[in-house]
């Protein structure tokens, strides 16, 4: 069976909230994976995928992120988030 991507949703106990967010992105050349690290605030905001459904969360205005990537927001798998406690 094919996945389904469901609309999106807000989830507001997350929204606000601190957050670092781990995953994979090809390496210079596209031969390989790195691994990529962010930090940023969730907004609350995600999506699900996938059957059974992955949910992804929304990590905007980013202290940090790999070199070279441009956009101020990312998705990120809800298992590979971590909430900071400040």
């Amino acid at each position: 069976m094919a996945g389904t991507r469901r609309s999106p949703a807000n989830d507001p106990r997350l929204a606000g909230k601190r957050a670092e967010c781990d995953g994979g992105g090809p390496a210079p050349g596209g031969h390989y994976v790195e691994r990529q690290e962010f930090t940023g605030t969730l907004t609350g905001d995600y999506y699900e995928d996938g059957d059974p459904p992955w949910r992804w969360y929304l990590l905007a205005d980013l202290t940090r992120k790999p070199e070279g990537f441009h956009a101020d927001a990312v998705w990120c798998e809800s298992e590979s988030i971590f909430i900071l406690h400040e």
